[in-house]
């Protein structure tokens, strides 16, 4: 496993400080941020998981720890919409370039809309996809919002 992705490398051209950490990606995981933590022996809430929505049909990003749930009408919501769905994996993985199960809010093909669940402001450091399945990247909640351009909002 390369532990260099396009995740990576914008952190790194950013000069971000980042910890990159390996671990045995489950295929069969019925909740992949969940799986992640329990493999790494890290607390699920610190554990990020990236998803991709559309909020009155325009693509945004949102991170929220991996053991809750994003709530559609929150999100639709902090971007000023009426209504948010989640988006269909094969559009997800066309937008970003990742595939599902590996994508990371940084380092996407297109860049859009990002936001993270403001619980992350009240952790030191946080785990989030690295760019590929079994890669997870840490880093400070501050410098994820600036290597995103991320907006904060409690949407879980």
């Amino acid at each position: 496993m390369s532990k260099t992705t396009r995740a990576t490398q914008s952190l790194t051209r950013a000069g971000i400080p980042h910890g990159v950490h390996a671990y045995d990606y489950d295929p069969e995981a019925p909740r992949i941020g969940l799986q992640a933590a329990e493999a790494m022996g890290v607390d699920p809430g610190e554990v990020f998981k990236t998803l991709m929505a559309l909020v009155d049909g325009k693509p945004v990003c949102v991170l929220v720890p991996s053991d809750r749930e994003v709530s559609l009408k929150k999100l639709a919501a902090a971007f000023h919409g009426k209504s948010a769905a989640m988006m269909r994996p094969a559009e997800a993985e066309r937008l970003t370039g990742y595939h599902v199960g590996g994508i990371s809010p940084l380092g996407q093909k297109r860049a859009v809309p990002t936001l993270v669940d403001a619980v992350a402001l009240g952790l030191p450091a946080i785990f989030v996809n690295g760019g590929q399945r079994g890669l997870q990247l840490r880093l400070k909640p501050d410098d994820l919002v600036r290597a995103t351009g991320a907006r904060i909002e409690a949407v879980t």
